[in-house]
């Protein structure tokens, strides 16, 4: 691990947000000469952003805990082009409406992280994307860009490599993030872009537009990529995806999400996603046998009280403790045993006619449609999702159908 004089740095690589730094010493010694602004983008293609972005989040929220200016980055712009980037088709084309409507939901988020009356901001490429002149644009920022080289990124070889097409409207994405980071750094003097790792050849086009425009030295720092130590996406379960607005999630079921965290991820999650000190972390993190299932309370109840709150948070800990480990309402619901080695990918509609509480995989899969059918209370949206070991909570799935039918699945 580099040594790092800046407390960003360094607490950034301790708490394992760092992948890929452009110039580590020079973007150490910008951060100990004073406050630096730096941004992550965040396009609105959904009403909410979910678990996958809590890394970015939580990395704009140690920059302002450390004395930076972090600023979140709305798309309003780039969210109607849509980021290629290893994605195997086009992302839906979204109207104005839909971006503005996203946005209105995104924005709740980040005043749970970030004091934007204390440095922080938030900004909306839309104001100077909308009311470009393509004749103008092309010449003034076209010009420095080397189409040879654009397809020589990862991230466009992948789709051409799968003989996925791609459009002229997606190729110009990396053009336009790239300006983003040159205008940021005019208007607000940001000097770090920063983003997952899948983004490091846009974040490097940004540096290089940077100093070909303006002269100026700008830097990229990213994060892992990170999957479960299962190999499943991060911020994904049988029943879809962690939504972080609590309309879509409630608060119980975010706690669950992480309390269900696989053991060999705890002391990951708890450096990346959690305020809590190093130290206390080693000794959760020491816990043995079922030990480790405490120190997985502690995750849930943390990552839910930088979301939701505090209150919120505990209300969540107090219903799974009633539910699961005091038994009120565990203790009344039939169980199906399952054998453990059919457990881990058990699809979700054969697990619901195992359950005895739909007769075939048809009528889950119209319950589905209708929104009826729960996994550990979460709506199942995704009928060809599966279980795994990662969705037991204390020992058992809950399936529910519907508000009054309960089963609880135990392996054997």
């Amino acid at each position: 691990m580099t040594s790092f004089k800046s407390d960003l740095l360094r607490v950034l690589s301790e708490r394992g947000y760092v992948h890929q730094i452009s110039d580590p010493e020079g973007l150490d010694a910008a951060a100990v000469k004073g406050p630096i602004s730096a941004y992550i983008g965040f396009d609105a293609t959904a009403t909410s952003l979910h678990a996958g972005s809590l890394i970015q989040i939580m990395m704009l929220h140690w920059m302002q805990e450390t004395g930076h200016k972090p600023i979140a980055l709305m798309g309003g712009g780039t969210s109607m082009v849509g980021d290629p980037s290893f994605k195997d088709e086009a992302r839906k084309l979204l109207t104005v409406e839909d971006i503005e409507r996203n946005l209105v939901g995104i924005r709740q988020v980040f005043a749970r992280y970030l004091d934007f009356s204390g440095g922080a901001s938030m900004m909306n490429n839309a104001d100077w994307l909308l009311g470009l002149n393509y004749l103008e644009f092309l010449r003034d920022v076209g010009r420095h860009f080397s189409v040879n080289r654009m397809l020589s990124f990862d991230s466009v070889k992948t789709r051409l490599d799968r003989e996925q097409s791609l459009s002229f409207l997606e190729f110009n994405y990396m053009i336009l993030q790239a300006y983003d980071f040159v205008e940021l750094n005019k208007r607000t003097g940001c000097i770090l872009q920063m983003g997952g790792s899948d983004q490091w050849g846009n974040i490097v086009n940004g540096i290089d537009l940077g100093h070909r425009m303006s002269d100026v030295q700008l830097y990229a720092l990213t994060s892992p990529l990170l999957t479960t130590a299962s190999g499943g996406k991060m911020g994904k379960t049988a029943s879809g995806a962690v939504w972080l607005n609590a309309d879509l999630m409630s608060p119980y079921e975010f706690w669950q999400f992480w309390r269900n965290t696989e053991d060999a991820d705890v002391e990951r999650f708890l450096k990346l996603y959690t305020k809590l000190p190093l130290a206390e972390i080693a000794k959760l993190a020491a816990l043995g046998g079922s030990e480790i299932n405490e120190a997985k309370k502690v995750l849930a109840t943390e990552v839910a009280a930088l979301l939701h709150g505090r209150e919120a948070a505990e209300a969540a800990a107090n219903t799974a403790r009633q539910t699961f480990e005091e038994g009120a309402l565990a203790a009344d619901l039939p169980s199906v045993p399952v054998p453990k080695a059919t457990l881990d990918g058990l699809g979700v509609l054969s697990a619901f006619v195992t359950a005895g509480l739909v007769p075939s995989t048809g009528e889950a899969r119209r319950q589905i449609k209708a929104g009826g059918l729960r996994v550990n209370d979460t709506l199942v949206s995704d009928e060809r999702a599966t279980l795994s070991a990662a969705d037991l909570a204390e020992g058992v799935i809950k399936l529910s159908f519907g508000k009054k039918k309960h089963v609880l699945l135990r392996p054997e």
